[in-house]
């Protein structure tokens, strides 16, 4: 059986996911406060943005472009539930209750800069690591990683817990 190497320095990494937590939840700050300043600050001038769910929807986007939703509809507020790291992708969830909807946001970090986002809502979302990298123990304290004995050595490291997974669609996110 094939040994699968330490991380040379694995404090460094927690380091770095601590680093890349405080950076999304001080983004999520900057969000709530209307700072667009310092969202500017956090966020690379050419973000990458996917989005998976409903049109209507696509509240980030509103609020990262600065494009209006339709005037009736009241401004949608992301209060994230948790925020964990896996490197160099921070993973928040939250509820929205007055419009019954769960989201999922992906954020990467790249320098201490946000470089990209997915945006799931009102779907179930499982994050897997795959390969030679699976069987190595996650090091966030945050999260218990569940092992799989799978040939393709897949470990599922965190699932979302703020949407009901009989009614909405199940994504699988592969790190």
């Amino acid at each position: 059986m094939t040994q699968v190497p330490e991380l040379a320095n694995p404090q460094a990494s927690l380091e770095e996911e601590e680093a890349n937590e405080r950076l999304v939840g001080t983004l999520y700050k900057a969000l709530s406060s209307k700072d667009f300043d310092e969202v500017q600050r956090l966020l690379a001038p050419d973000l990458e943005w996917w989005f998976h769910g409903p049109p209507n929807h696509q509240h980030l986007m509103h609020l990262l472009t600065g494009s209006a939703p339709s005037s009736s509809s009241p401004s949608f507020v992301f209060v994230p539930q948790t925020i964990v790291a896996f490197g160099s992708t921070v993973l928040v969830e939250g509820f929205e209750k007055e419009r019954s909807v769960s989201w999922v946001h992906a954020w990467t970090v790249t320098d201490g800069i946000i470089t990209q986002v997915r945006e799931y809502f009102n779907t179930s979302v499982t994050v897997t690591r795959f390969g030679a990298g699976a069987s190595q123990t996650i090091s966030s304290p945050a999260v218990t990683a569940l092992r799989s004995a799978s040939a393709n050595k897949s470990q599922s490291v965190w699932e979302s817990k703020l949407c009901d997974i009989n009614s909405v669609p199940g994504l699988v996110l592969a790190l």
